[in-house]
């Protein structure tokens, strides 16, 4: 790059340089959706880039969970866009999204209780990735699911369930991954461990957008926090800027 010219421009008058904001990889443009005749969903504009984390926040029944099912094509939109990598794939077969990347863990872990903790890494393997690359990579990410390998997943901690449920998700390679309610009837210590790894995952250039109801949770390692009410965006931006704001913005907590 150029340098600007030290004589043109006195040095308390340099121009400033800033480097292009990444383009987003998952993009909601005016989303409206709705559940037979209720709209739930009034107009959202959301968007999230590779290597970031958004945090979508919001009381019950703000429309997280229904904005995360339309990112990932699971629920219509009756109106607006779904945009992923820059293409309109609004209207897309959910499959299909899921096979361009799009990964969607939702409420309640979304692991198959009866099964053993490998044959549930081993449901997997439609994706195209063999048995030993799939469990390599859910063991080296959480030994302790190594460890668990021929326990029933019904059987293990939240904690540990919601590691697996993350496993299975990287399992797919997503360019995009989507985590609703990670938190729910965790201990603060295992939430934080689990989203020190969504932190992780983030930095290797994944979009990652979380829903949360509990702003503590996750506010920490987000780059980006959205606040939903009734089904609208109430104000986004850096989450420091949203922290002491939130009690104000919907009837939650923020601490």
């Amino acid at each position: 790059m150029t340098l600007p010219d030290t004589d043109r421009y006195p040095t308390e008058q340099l121009p400033v340089v800033t480097a292009p904001a990444p383009a987003p990889l998952l993009e909601l443009r005016e989303a409206r959706a709705a559940y037979d005749a209720i709209t739930v969903l009034h107009g959202v504009d959301l968007t999230v880039a590779g290597g970031q984390v958004v945090a979508l926040l919001g009381p019950n029944g703000a429309g997280k969970t229904t904005t995360l099912k339309v990112a990932a094509g699971v629920h219509p939109v009756s109106g607006g866009r779904l945009l992923l990598g820059g293409r309109d794939v609004t209207g897309v077969d959910p499959k299909d999204l899921a096979r361009k990347g799009v990964c969607l863990i939702p409420e309640g872990r979304g692991v198959f209780p009866n099964l053993s903790v490998r044959d549930n890494l081993l449901m997997m393997t439609f994706t195209g990735r063999s048995r030993s690359e799939i469990e390599e990579i859910a063991f080296t990410r959480f030994p302790i699911l190594g460890k668990r390998a021929h326990q029933l997943a019904g059987t293990m901690s939240g904690g540990e369930q919601q590691m697996l449920a993350l496993a299975r998700g990287l399992a797919t390679d997503p360019a995009v991954l989507m985590l609703d309610e990670l938190s729910m009837g965790l201990a603060p210590l295992i939430v934080g461990r689990l989203y020190d790894q969504v932190a992780e995952i983030a930095r290797q250039g994944v979009a990652v957008l979380v829903v949360e109801q509990f702003a503590a949770a996750v506010l920490d390692i987000a780059d980006h926090a959205a606040v939903l009410v009734r089904g609208r965006i109430e104000k986004q931006g850096h989450p420091d800027s949203l922290r002491h704001e939130l009690a104000e913005l919907y009837l939650g907590s923020s601490k």
